[in-house]
């Protein structure tokens, strides 16, 4: 079982740095749609946390929160540079997501506990959605959640990077 563990230890590493950069980029990216799919993501990223969090502890190991982002963004300056920076960190995520599912597949495959792998085959197609979110959005799409009515204009409007203002 110690194998199992490491593996789900791992695993939940490699998901929370996604989780922080995830974060991340969500206080840069400031298009309304766009950041309201990041806020599903990172939704959907802490119940895939829990579920592998409760898989360690119910094989007697212990959750382990020492992940690392691995980068921050930020960026000052005009529209533009704003747009590219922004640009940039929907690639990157897009990007890590499919390198994510390329590491962890194989060894998901190959774990004989029917189900714990089939809690990261959940976690690993979750994954291939956000990265499908990240590239309609790099399409310039806004209906990444959903439709809105016909009779209602596309949304407009920003986030700011800061929730709360005093």
């Amino acid at each position: 079982m110690t194998d199992v563990i490491a593996l789900l230890q791992e695993f939940a590493r490699e998901k929370l740095a996604a989780l922080l950069r995830h974060q991340s980029s969500a206080r840069f990216v400031s298009q309304y749609d766009v950041n309201n799919t990041y806020q599903y993501i990172i939704n959907r990223e802490e119940a895939q946390l829990s579920w592998v969090a409760k898989a360690i502890e119910e094989l007697g190991g212990a959750v382990r929160d020492d992940a690392d982002a691995g980068r921050s963004i930020s960026g000052k300056g005009n529209a533009a540079a704003r747009a590219a920076i922004e640009r940039a960190a929907i690639e990157d995520d897009a990007r890590d997501a499919q390198a994510f599912v390329d590491r962890w597949r194989p060894r998901v495959d190959a774990m004989e506990n029917a189900r714990h792998a089939k809690m990261l085959r959940v976690i690993l197609g979750e994954v291939l959605e956000a990265k499908r979110f990240f590239e309609q959005a790099l399409a310039g799409r806004t209906d990444l959640l959903g439709r809105r009515a016909d009779v209602l204009e596309p949304a407009s409007g920003e986030v700011l990077s800061t929730r709360w203002i005093e």
